[in-house]
C-alpha cells in the first residue's frame, strides 16, 4: 500500500516550495483547497517529517481513504443544505422513491413537513434492474419535486444519473449519487465540481473502505459538503432485502468527520421493518435518515412494499426524539 504524507498549511498558504527539494522528482503532489485550508498530499511518503513555517500540521497516512478521515480534521463537518444543517441532531429526508403522481403534491409536501421531514426527497430518474420497470418521470418529476419543496419551504434532494443532465437539476439543493453509481468516478468528479452538497450512497457491493474512498473523490475536487449514506449491502442473508451494516455506521462516526446518513428503506424491503432499522441506525450514530414515504404506498410504481405512509413517518420522528433522549449521555 502506498504511504502518503498529508500537510495542512497555515493561514491558507498555497506555497509548496518546501516539497520541491532535490531528489523529489519522483514524488507526486496534489494541492487542494478544502474547508478554508490548503491541504497538500505527497506520495510516496519517505517517512521524513518536513520543517517549514507554513506547515500547521503533517502526518504520514497508511490508508485507502484520507480526506474523509479524522486523521487531519478532528472536528465534525456540518453540511448546509439550504439552511438545513446536517450533522446536528437527526435530519430526516422523506418522500417517494419515485415521483409517480402529480395530484395534490403541494398538500403532500406540507404533510411531510408536519410529520417531521426536514428535506423533501423524490426520485425523478430511476436506475432499475429491468429496462421495462418504471424509470421515473424525468424532468417532469423534477418539476413536481421543486413544487413540493416550494410548498413546504424545504430543500429537496434527488438522484442524478448522468452529469450531462446536471442542467435539469437546477433548484435541487442536494445531489444524490445512488448505489449503482457509487464508483462512477467521472460522475463523482463532475458533480463535485458543481459545488452543491452531495449525498453519496454506499455501493451495494462496496466494502467500508471503498465507501470512504469514494467520498475522497468528491473532497479531492474541493467540495467538502459531502454526506455519506449507508443503504445496505448484499450478503448471503436474505431475511431483509439488503443487510444494513450498522457496524459501518458506528465505525464511520469514529473515523470520518463527514455526517453519516442511513437509508433504512432499501435494506428493509418491507414497510414494517423500516422503523426498527431506522432507529438502530440512529442508535449507531446516524446524523440523517433517508426514508421513502408515499401518499398511497400500495399504488407506488417502484418499491411499493418498502414505502411508508405520512402517519408512519410521524411515528418514526416521534420515536427518534424519544430514542435520542434515552441514549444521550
Amino acid at each position: 500500500m502506498v504511504k502518503y504524507r498529508i500537510f495542512v498549511l497555515k493561514n491558507n498558504s498555497a506555497s509548496t516550495e518546501f516539497l520541491e527539494a532535490p531528489g523529489n522528482d519522483t514524488v507526486s503532489i496534489r494541492k487542494i483547497q478544502l474547508y478554508g485550508k490548503t491541504v497538500v498530499l505527497m506520495w510516496p511518503d519517505s517517512g521524513q517529517a518536513f520543517s517549514h513555517p507554513d506547515i500547521e500540521f503533517q502526518t504520514s497516512v497508511d490508508s485507502e481513504f484520507i480526506l474523509s478521515s479524522r486523521i487531519w480534521k478532528q472536528e465534525d463537518t456540518m453540511v448546509n443544505v439550504r439552511d438545513v444543517e446536517v450533522g446536528h441532531d437527526v435530519t430526516v429526508a422523506a418522500g417517494p422513491c419515485s415521483i409517480d403522481f402529480d395530484e395534490n403534491v403541494e398538500d403532500f409536501a406540507i404533510e411531510l413537513k408536519r410529520a417531521g421531514a426536514n428535506i423533501i426527497r423524490g426520485g425523478a430518474y430511476k436506475p432499475r434492474t429491468s429496462p421495462f420497470s418504471f424509470q421515473g418521470k424525468g424532468s417532469e418529476g423534477l418539476d413536481i419535486l421543486r413544487k413540493m419543496g416550494e410548498a413546504a419551504d424545504l430543500p429537496i434532494v434527488s438522484e442524478i444519473l448522468d452529469s450531462d443532465n446536471i442542467g435539469n437539476f437546477n433548484g435541487v439543493d442536494l445531489l444524490q449519487i445512488g448505489s449503482r453509481n457509487a464508483q462512477n468516478f467521472q460522475l463523482l468528479r463532475k458533480v463535485a465540481r458543481d459545488g452543491r452538497p452531495v449525498l453519496l450512497k454506499r455501493g451495494m457491493g462496496n466494502t467500508y473502505t471503498e465507501w470512504m474512498a469514494t467520498a475522497d473523490y468528491v473532497l479531492s475536487e474541493g467540495n467538502g459538503s459531502v454526506i455519506i449514506c449507508e443503504r445496505g449491502i448484499r450478503t448471503f442473508e436474505n431475511a431483509t432485502r439488503f443487510t444494513l451494516d450498522v457496524g459501518s455506521i458506528a465505525r464511520a462516526k469514529k473515523e470520518s468527520h463527514l455526517p453519516v446518513c442511513a437509508d433504512p428503506s432499501h435494506p428493509a424491503g418491507r414497510r414494517d421493518l423500516v422503523m426498527p432499522l431506522a432507529l438502530s441506525s440512529v442508535a449507531a450514530g446516524s446524523d440523517m435518515l433517508l426514508v421513502e414515504v408515499h401518499p398511497s404506498p400500495e399504488n407506488a410504481l417502484s418499491d411499493a412494499q418498502q414505502q411508508i405512509t405520512v402517519d408512519d413517518l410521524k411515528k418514526l420522528t416521534d420515536a427518534i426524539k424519544s430514542l435520542r433522549k434515552a441514549i444521550k449521555v
